[in-house]
C-alpha cells in the first residue's frame, strides 16, 4: 500500500515540476542562444554566469511552486485528486475562481 503512494507522489511530482519547468526551460534555451559564449569571455566569467542563471531558474521554480501551495496544492499530499487539486491552485494563484468541472481526459 504504501509503494502504491509512493509511486502516485513520485508521478506526480514529476509531473508537476515538468508544467513548472518547461516554460522556464523554454525560455533558457532562448535565452541561451542569444548570450552564445563570446572568445573574450573568460571561463571563470561563463562559468559565474550559468551559475547566475541556474541560481535564477531554480529560484523561479520554487517561487512558482509556493505560489502553488499557498493556493492549496500539496505536492506531498493525498493525490487521488490530483489533476483538479493542481488545477484549482493555478486557477487561484492566476486568481481566477476555480472551477469544479473534471480534468480533461488525456
Amino acid at each position: 500500500m504504501k509503494s502504491k503512494h509512493f509511486y502516485l507522489f513520485a508521478a506526480s511530482t514529476t509531473v508537476t515540476f515538468g508544467l513548472i519547468a518547461t516554460p522556464v526551460l523554454d525560455a533558457y534555451g532562448a535565452s541561451s542562444d542569444a548570450t552564445a559564449p563570446d572568445r573574450s569571455v573568460s571561463k571563470q566569467e561563463l562559468k559565474a554566469q550559468k551559475n547566475a542563471d541556474r541560481k535564477a531558474r531554480h529560484a523561479k521554480k520554487n517561487a512558482e511552486l509556493g505560489q502553488l501551495e499557498k493556493n492549496g496544492y500539496n505536492p506531498a499530499g493525498n493525490q487521488a485528486n490530483y489533476p483538479q487539486n493542481l488545477q484549482k491552485a493555478q486557477q487561484k494563484a492566476a486568481g481566477q475562481k476555480p472551477t469544479n468541472a473534471p480534468a480533461a481526459a488525456p
